[in-house]
């Protein structure tokens, strides 16, 4: 979309704990139920190539015009990466934090 108005979805979830309510835990055992309603999240707020890179490259969520702003694409990008990193960070016990939490990671990395 090229509306100056529009607003990415993912900017607007001000708790991501509404959606994902299970902490992951490294001894708990619910990394299954964590990860489909993570994804299913993803999937819904448009940001699902953060944490599952897409093989189609017209499926981009980024969608704004380069030919005029060629930046904007990557400030966009890295702007719902952070927000799903942070997505990430939200949901999972502070000792697993502290195994994923690397300064300038990525959300897929984490």
């Amino acid at each position: 979309m090229t509306d100056n108005n529009w607003i990415h979805p993912a900017v607007t979830v001000t708790n991501i704990r509404n959606s994902v309510p299970l902490i992951l835990e490294l001894k708990n055992g619910k990394y299954e139920s964590w990860a489909e309603l993570f994804q299913i999240h993803c999937r819904a707020f448009m940001v699902i190539e953060h944490i599952i890179p897409s093989t189609d490259a017209s499926a981009s969520t980024v969608t704004s015009d380069t030919t005029t702003n060629p930046s904007r694409d990557t400030e966009l990008w890295n702007r719902l990466d952070a927000i799903v990193l942070s997505w990430i960070y939200g949901t999972i016990s502070p000792e697993l934090l502290g195994t994923v939490l690397v300064p300038g990671s990525t959300a897929q990395e984490a």
